[in-house]
């Protein structure tokens, strides 16, 4: 009975990492994606568009990440860093949101690059 009940936890922890390394791949993605549309926004006249809806989309899978986090440590029996990596990045996001609506590019842009970089670590560490 408690070997099949290790193997069952085993399962779970198993499947919340999982979770939570495609919540990471996705975020890190979306990220990368907002840095193209970026470029984008100088060339084409949709780049705004585009960076606007990536821009909640972003958002979104930072808090889809936030989300697979809490379920890989509470239901999950996970460590509980994750959760702390996870909120810090949607405080960052919010913070990009923030500085993107009041058009500062000079603290936005190197806020996008660092957590393009802090994404990659995370997902390099998952």
């Amino acid at each position: 009975m408690a070997t099949q009940m290790t193997a069952t936890v085993g399962a779970d922890v198993r499947r919340g990492s999982s979770f939570l390394r495609i919540a990471i791949a996705l975020q890190t993605l979306t990220i990368f994606l907002q840095a193209v549309s970026a470029g984008m926004l100088l060339t084409s006249s949709y780049g705004a568009t585009l960076h606007d809806v990536g821009a909640r989309v972003m958002y979104g899978a930072s808090m889809l990440y936030l989300l697979a986090a809490v379920l890989a440590w509470k239901p999950g029996g996970g460590p509980v860093r994750p959760v702390w990596h996870a909120s810090g990045f949607l405080v960052l996001a919010s913070v990009q949101v923030v500085l993107g609506i009041a058009h500062v590019p000079s603290v936005h842009l190197p806020l996008g690059v660092l957590m393009f970089g802090l994404s990659m670590l995370a997902l390099a560490r998952r």
